[in-house]
């Protein structure tokens, strides 16, 4: 017999599910959720659940009217879903049974919401139990969907493909995986495909949304229908239904990106198709999907040749697709002067910080591993491949649907990024396509025109310079006009498109800088004091990218930037303080020196201790800040000196605090405990930056008030998280170039955790790039400390060179990794080259290998003279390599980066290895 409830049970639980819900009587809400969590103790709960929500009228010993008894069911239903979700392995075997036998039931409720409710209960019992724990499940869900038995209702239907598409969502992947040597999908793609004929337009919809997320995965099942998917689509191209021609859009972008060759014999009418489906401004979301296919084919090396003959047809309808729609013109024709508003919480972005110590390439930062690396714009007002923006082109997130409409990708942001690209490919013609829309838009009297006008010129900036510069001493002074212009969107697109033409103007002699660049600079710099946010943040942005593409242009400039970059520190709120950071650091880091005068001093930096004294530790603003200090103290040097003990001391402070936070959390603590790692990241870089900048003698009395200092670098070297240990291994190595009297003492503790780090086998089994980076500067701090210890480090050279091997031999790791094991090996040999002497024969070919690609630095010196210490111990051992190692040092003598007296004794050692290996040559003849 059946299970049936018990109706008194059944009663207190529907009764307890409606108080749970009920908002105007806490007590009874409270009440309820707490009967509710005994209720679960229940081996039988799970089944009374699916009882209340499979029955679509209330059964009779309940007397509730029907609208209690919906809110009864889709509290059932929730809770039902959560319970599988958390407890799914314990549930009794015959409350499964039971919830599979009828659940498919509220797939046919005439309450759509209730079918949805159904298909999450569903999709969850197979996501918790496998493909093969309910594997009837597909067969029940594809009858149901495509009314095998002749009498299922539409509606019935249109719930159970819905079901079967947030399956295929859910368990995209294991339905792609063997199972006694069948795979499921095997036998589902070909029925998706078939329910795309179906009579309900959300069945054809969502069996197209199920077969588009198996496509960029390139399943056989794919692959063996895509000729019959094809076909489908050109069917369904001329759907009525705009969703359903909207995943036809999608479809053909996903086999444009995995299977190009079926695209090409059909573009002519593809073309034509997209462009359509682009113009139907009724439905932005079509539209989108449509313009995704320019940026889809513009940007594949196979397809993107094809859209030359159609570019008078493609770039009309994306210029067109730029311009603000009439919803967009009246919300933002509302936004003027808010620059004294104070930000709301959630109007300011959450902030990832990035290591700065990454050390990738051999030779290319001379020094530290931890040198500031290249300062990016990422905020302002359009988009940009190296700066990716706000008020433009972000990249496609289906989670900025709730977020400021300016943030959001759309059509006109995926229509200026396809420009962008279509440019890069055609250059002159596109421009030739965009011309007449230029001249008659760009000083059109309507502001949402000009402004687009003036998006598409940036757009096409970096594909058609060649093309667009001898117009650009016209159209140059009339954009500055235009940062006056009364729309403060216009102003915001202006910046970012003089942003995108500023290399050209910075670069011209110096009749044309003063000409252009310098008001196209002042232009800028006044619009990052703008009344308006949004200009502000677009000027800040373009302000960036200017600097980045002037460089060292700018040095003449420095105190009118930096005055007016104080301006800003005392005018912005929160939000745009975080790209005014990212300002400053790239200016310091492209003039570096030329900001060490007192003068610039004495303006920047009360600016930015200010902020720094504002700013808390759990801020999330502390990131960029903490990051721009550190491109300061290193372009300050010894000025930085009034301001370094009291920020050392306070990242001193910061990574006690998050190392005990995550002591805490490893030892039991709640998850939200856990500490953000980007606090130990942007510390650690600073700390190093601030060693490097000052003098030796200064950095060590810093290092000395703190005497636990290595004990937190080893914590940190020892943490689980990459890119802290990266920045750790970074900070090593810098203290052994700068600070070597107090680390040494440390090298015992300090080395064996470092030797435990060259570990590739670790990396190999975490799966993550960003180890190898933590490698490389835990070999380049090897190389360092061994520069210096040079005898002491005989004790630990086996086990450093059993590590080192295996990185050189190993041919599959980046090359970095290969040329930094090599100049650690290399400067090992300086103090230890007897022990490493007898390993040459067997070290001497990699090591040459790797050492050949390294840039000429001191370090490739030190490792070249490390090497031929080893050779003079064992000259017979390089008879295999002889011909590698003297065609590498041909090389050295007009190459060769070393101080005066390491200059002297590199020559005097080659002579040496030379006279050795000579006289080897003879006695072996």
């Amino acid at each position: 017999m059946a299970w049936q409830p018990q109706s008194e049970q059944l009663k207190q639980l529907a009764q307890c599910l409606r108080d749970s819900l009920s908002g105007h009587d806490k007590n009874a809400q409270k009440n309820a959720e707490i009967m509710l969590k005994q209720a679960k103790a229940s081996p039988d709960i799970d089944k009374y659940l699916v009882y209340l929500f499979s029955n679509s009228q209330p059964p009779p010993d309940l007397h509730m009217d029907q609208a209690n008894y919906h809110s009864v069911r889709a509290a059932a239903a929730t809770m039902l879903k959560n319970d599988i979700k958390s407890s799914f392995k314990t549930t009794p075997d015959s409350s499964k049974t039971y919830i599979r036998s009828i659940i498919l039931h509220g797939l046919q409720d005439p309450n759509s919401q209730m079918r949805s409710y159904a298909g999450n209960v569903i999709t969850e019992l197979v996501r918790q139990g496998g493909i093969m724990g309910w594997p009837q499940v597909l067969s029940d869900l594809l009858a149901l969907a495509s009314n095998a038995s002749g009498n299922v209702s539409t509606q019935a239907q249109e719930g159970g493909m819905s079901a079967l598409t947030k399956i295929c969502e859910d368990s995209r992947k294991a339905l792609d995986r063997e199972y006694q040597g069948q795979r499921p999908l095997d036998f589902l793609f070909p029925k998706l495909l078939a329910l795309t004929t179906s009579a309900s337009a959300k069945v054809r919809s969502d069996a197209l949304t199920s077969i588009n997320l198996f496509i960029p995965d390139k399943a056989k099942a794919v692959i063996t229908n895509i000729d019959d998917l094809m076909q489908q689509l050109f069917r369904l191209a001329s759907d009525e239904n705009d969703e359903v021609r909207k995943h036809v859009c999608r479809a053909f972008i996903h086999i444009a990106d995995v299977a190009p060759e079926k695209i090409v014999p059909h573009m002519d009418g593809l073309v034509d198709y997209m462009i359509l489906q682009q113009r139907s401004v009724e439905n932005a979301d079509l539209a989108l999907d449509a313009a995704e296919f320019w940026l889809c084919v513009g940007e594949d090396e196979k397809l993107r040749d094809c859209l030359g003959p159609y570019l008078p047809k493609i770039i009309p309808v994306l210029l067109e697709s730029m311009i603000y729609s009439e919803d967009d013109i009246l919300r933002l024709e509302g936004e003027k002067e808010d620059a004294e508003l104070e930000d709301r919480a959630e109007d300011i972005k959450p902030t990832f910080a990035t290591s700065k110590a990454a050390r990738l390439t051999s030779g290319e930062n001379e020094g530290s591993a931890s040198a500031p690396a290249n300062g990016t714009a990422t905020s302002g007002s359009g988009y940009d491949d190296d700066d990716l923006s706000d008020g433009e082109i972000d990249g496609f997130d289906d989670d900025d649907s709730m977020g400021d409409p300016e943030e959001m990708w759309n059509l006109r942001k995926c229509s200026a990024a396809a420009l962008d690209v279509i440019a890069s490919v055609f250059h002159a013609p596109v421009f030739e396509a965009t011309l007449p829309y230029l001249m008659l838009n760009l000083s059109h009297a309507e502001w949402p025109n000009r402004e687009a006008a003036v998006l598409a010129l940036g757009a096409i900036a970096d594909g058609c310079m060649g093309v667009v510069e001898p117009h650009l001493p016209q159209l140059t002074p009339y954009l500055i006009t235009l940062l006056l212009d009364s729309e403060p969107v216009v102003r915001q697109i202006t910046c970012w498109s003089l942003g995108r033409y500023s290399g050209w103007a910075s670069h011209l002699d110096e009749a044309g800088k003063q000409q252009y660049f310098e008001p196209m600079m002042d232009g800028i710099l006044k619009r990052m004091l703008d009344n308006n946010k949004r200009v502000q943040e677009a000027a800040a942005s373009a302000f960036a990218n200017l600097e980045e593409k002037a460089n060292t242009q700018l040095k003449a400039y420095c105190p009118v930037i930096v005055r007016q970059f104080v301006e800003c520190f005392a005018k912005y709120k929160d939000r745009n303080m975080f790209i005014l950071y990212d300002c400053v650091q790239t200016l310091a880091e492209h003039v570096g020196p030329a900001l060490a005068k007192e003068e610039l001093v004495n303006i920047l930096m009360p600016a930015l201790i200010q902020r720094w004294n504002k700013v808390d530790d759990q801020s999330r603003e502390m990131f960029p800040l903490l990051e721009c200090l550190s491109y300061v103290a290193t372009a300050l040097g010894s000025f930085f000196s009034p301001f370094a003990r009291g920020i050392f001391a306070r990242c001193i402070n910061i990574i006690t605090r998050n190392l005990e936070d995550t002591m805490f959390a490893n030892q039991g603590g709640a998850p939200t405990d856990a500490p953000d790692k980007d606090f130990l990241v942007t510390s650690l870089d600073l700390l190093s930056a601030i060693i490097q900048a000052l003098k030796s003698s200064d950095s060590a009395e810093l290092v000395a008030t703190t005497p636990n200092f290595f004990e937190l670098v080893a914590m940190c070297m020892n943490d689980d998280n990459n890119d802290v240990r990266q920045s750790a291994y970074a900070l090593l190595g810098d203290c052994a170039i700068y600070v070597f009297a107090q680390l040494q003492p440390q090298l015992p503790s300090i080395l064996g955790i470092l030797i435990n780090q060259l570990e590739l086998s670790q990396v190999l089994l975490d799966g993550e790039e960003t180890g190898y980076s933590v490698i490389n500067n835990a070999c380049w701090s090897v190389g360092e400390i061994a520069m210096r210890e040079r005898e002491g480090m005989q004790v630990y050279v086996e086990r450093l060179l059993q590590k080192l091997g295996t990185i050189l031999f190993d041919e599959k790791v980046p090359e970095s990794l290969n040329e930094n094991a090599a100049i650690a090996l290399g400067r090992l040999g300086i103090g230890c080259a007897q022990y490493l002497a007898v390993h040459l024969a067997q070290i001497a070919p990699p090591f040459l290998r790797a050492i050949r690609k390294v840039m000429w630095t001191d370090e490739k010196g030190h490792a070249l003279t490390g090497f031929m210490q080893i050779v003079l111990a064992n000259p017979q051992a390089m008879e295999q390599s002889l011909l590698e190692f003297f065609g590498e040092m041909a090389c050295a003598d007009r190459n060769i980066v070393l101080g005066p007296g390491e200059q002297r004794a590199f020559q005097d050692t080659f002579q040496q290895v030379s006279r050795c290996e000579t006289c080897s040559i003879v006695d072996q003849s």
